[in-house]
């Protein structure tokens, strides 16, 4: 706990020191940069989560990594008013697993990642399941982070970290679309 604590503090005192003016760091890390202990892996439809994700490497000096679909997500398969859209059938069985174009390179060199997704029916959309699913997560601290339009965090965490099967998973925390870069720091000091 001590050790994360300490990776946050140093992030956002260099974060500070640099006047927050620095963009957040590649979207998909690569052998030739800097060997950065932290991650943060995200999934985004409409653009809030990615905020959420480019904000909180700002904040942890962390590389960015995004979870894309190999098939993109429509509008239309967005609509949890359909029962037939795509997102609520996937949401409604528990064994899809969407496919993901790309993967983290060098995924070893990260001590620390940190997920974050939208709420879909109180849940992880099934591509962080693939995602989760596909990494070993031994010897990482892993944390959950979401945004939503209402609902909370809930048990997505926990489910996530039972799919792992390895990793120090944390509390997670979610975020409202409209959150500010201030209230993504506050939430990393209290790491």
């Amino acid at each position: 706990m001590r050790k994360i604590f300490s990776i946050v503090m140093l992030a956002l005192a260099l974060v500070l020191t640099a006047c927050g003016n620095e963009a957040a760091k590649s979207e998909t890390p690569s052998a030739e940069a800097a060997k950065s202990t932290t991650l943060v892996a995200y999934f985004s439809c409409t653009g809030h989560t990615k905020t959420l994700a480019q904000n909180a490497a700002q904040i942890l000096n962390a590389d960015l990594f995004e979870i894309k679909a190999k098939v993109p997500y429509s509008s239309a398969d967005l609509d949890w008013h359909n029962e037939q859209s795509r997102s609520t059938v996937e949401m409604n069985d528990d064994s899809i697993r969407p496919e993901i174009d790309g993967k983290v390179e060098n995924f070893d060199q990260y001590k620390t990642v940190v997920i974050a997704y939208p709420i879909w029916w109180h849940q992880a959309p099934r591509i962080i399941d693939t995602f989760v699913e596909s990494c070993d997560w031994n010897g990482k601290t892993v944390i959950p982070i979401c945004t939503s339009g209402g609902s909370d965090i809930g048990t997505s965490g926990s489910y996530l970290a039972n799919l792992a099967k390895g990793g120090t998973w944390k509390d997670g925390k979610c975020f409202f679309a409209n959150t500010s870069l201030d209230e993504v720091k506050a939430w990393a000091e209290k790491l």
